[in-house]
């Protein structure tokens, strides 16, 4: 946890949130004592959405010429 005072971290807010790294904190003190945390957040994992690749997936025609390449391993 890295401390700052308010004025080192308005010269340099940007800056500041750009090196934070998920779940890091950086505390901001007024006169010796703190008045904000700035915690940059973990990515959530994103939840799958069933049947949302819908249609981005065109099957022209059948193909069962490349099935003759394996004609020994089928029973």
């Amino acid at each position: 946890m890295t401390t700052l005072t308010i004025d080192q971290a308005q010269s340099q807010l940007s800056l500041l949130i750009e090196q934070l790294q998920p779940g890091d904190e950086l505390v901001i003190t007024r006169d010796d004592l703190p008045v904000a945390k700035l915690v940059k957040p973990t990515p959530e994992k994103p939840i799958p959405i069933f049947g949302s690749c819908k249609g981005m997936l065109t099957i022209l025609s059948d193909d069962e010429d490349h099935l003759k390449d394996f004609t020994e391993y089928m029973p």
